[in-house]
Formats: structure tokens, sequence, C-alpha cells
């Protein structure tokens, strides 16, 4: 197992993980940073071998085995000082593991509904949705302008590994989202929505959007077939938060499917 040792912040390839904390260089490489033991592993299983491997000396004698699993794949071992690994972490308290990966190319599954996101600015509230999405067997997620990265590092973390296992897609607009989903009906979560969202028959063709509200005005008046669905809630209270909304019409859709 052959091991690389940088020594100097001017190394190129510890610039390039440091670029990667950028949106720019995200898309430009179409590379990902993934920082931790699980969402390394989680990447391989998922069978996304990491290009490149960093890693601190203590983090070598704990994770020896992991560090095997990467250079079995290919990855090119990489051992930094604490220091060094410090300016390439995105964590206050890193776990001195780091890998460099492509952003995976994943198709749509053949079942379950298509999750539209439409102004999702917040890093932790997508990654709840995409792992909910991956956990209640989503078809695909679309995202429109507006969506915060989904390969930002704290996105990454908070999905734990969905990523890897279900499909992302960049659309620009309404015209584009009805192109790609000719014969779904489309539903968007609203407090005030006049039917409940287990009234849906969500084994039919169908796509949920969440979102800001200012974005779903706008998906209504391009799309005039849009129906609202509300989550009967106690009086008083107004609204949800758009991952626990999304989590729980997602997983009535998937009770659903799996009972049909």
């Amino acid at each position: 197992m052959h091991i690389t040792t940088i020594s100097s912040a001017a190394n190129p390839r510890l610039k390039l993980a440091k670029s990667l904390q950028t949106k720019r260089a995200r898309r430009k490489q179409q590379q990902i940073l993934l920082e931790g033991e699980r969402l390394i592993a989680d990447s391989m299983s998922a069978g996304f071998a990491p290009a490149l491997f960093f890693f601190t000396p203590q983090a070598e004698q704990r994770h020896p085995l992991l560090l095997a699993r990467a250079a079995q794949s290919g990855a090119q071992l990489l051992r930094v000082e604490p220091a060094l690994f410090a300016g390439i972490s995105d964590t206050r308290n890193p776990q001195g593991l780091l890998a460099i990966s492509p952003i995976p190319q994943i198709p749509s599954n053949a079942f379950g509904i298509t999750l539209i996101l439409d102004g999702v600015r917040d890093p932790g509230n997508l990654g709840t949705l995409l792992r909910t999405a991956a956990a209640a067997n989503v078809a695909q997620i679309l995202l429109l302008p507006g969506v915060t990265d989904p390969w930002a590092p704290k996105v990454l973390r908070s999905g734990m590994g969905a990523h890897f296992r279900i499909s992302l897609t960049h659309i620009h607009d309404a015209a584009e989202l009805r192109a790609r989903l000719p014969r779904h009906q489309l539903y968007f979560a609203d407090a005030r929505g006049p039917q409940h969202y287990t009234d849906i028959d969500w084994t039919q063709p169908s796509a949920l959007i969440l979102g800001g509200e200012t974005e779903q005005a706008r998906l209504i008046n391009h799309c005039p077939s849009l129906q609202p669905i509300a989550i009967p809630m106690a009086r008083g209270v107004e609204s949800l938060n758009v991952a626990v909304a999304g989590s729980i019409i997602l997983f009535e859709a998937a009770r659903q499917q799996t009972n049909r």
C-alpha cells in the first residue's frame, strides 16, 4: 500500500481540495469533498471510489481498514500533518479523513414519486430532505434555481450518504419541469390546501414540490394544474419546517406504494 506524505501547503493536491470548498470549483472540476469516515465509506459502498484520500497520521492509526479499502479501490493515499489538514477541512473538529471523489451520476428510479425542490436554501434542510427521499424510495429529485448547492460539504454531511443513492438533476424553469414530467400530477405542500396529503393517490405518476411561498407562486403561474395539499395540524400552528413536511408526505407516498 503506497502512501505519499504531503508536507507543503503549496502542494497542488492540497490546493485542489481547498478549492472544492467553493461551488464554482466543484462545478468546474466535477468533483466533491467527502469528509469523515462514514461519508467516505458510504461512497465506496455505493461504488464511487475516491480519486484522492487525505488523512492525518492519527487517523491512519485509527482507520487502517478504511485506508486499505481506499487503496484497493485505486485512490491515491496522501498523509497530511494536522496543521495542513485543517486548511482543507470544513469541520470544527475534523476526524482527519477527507477524500476527493467525482460527482456521482445516478439514473432515476423506475418507481416512487419525483421530488421537486424550489428555493430550499438551508444546507441542513436540503441534506435532511435528500436523506428522507432516499429512505422513502423517491424516484428522482429535481432542483430548481435558488436551491443551495447539493454538493456543498454541509449538505453532504447532512445527507449521510443519500447523495450516492438517489438521482439529482438541476432544471432551469417550470417549462422544463413540465417537459420532463408530462404525465405527472404536480402537488405542492400548502397549509391552506383544500386536500389532505393522505387523500392523494400517490401510486399514480406524481411529483411533490417543496419550497418557499415565493417559489411556489412562480410555479403556480406556469403550471395551472398544480394542486395544493395540506398536512392537518392543531389550531394555531401555521406551518411546518420544509424538511419535516417533506418527510411526512414522502413516507405516506412510500406507504401507499408498498401496500398497492
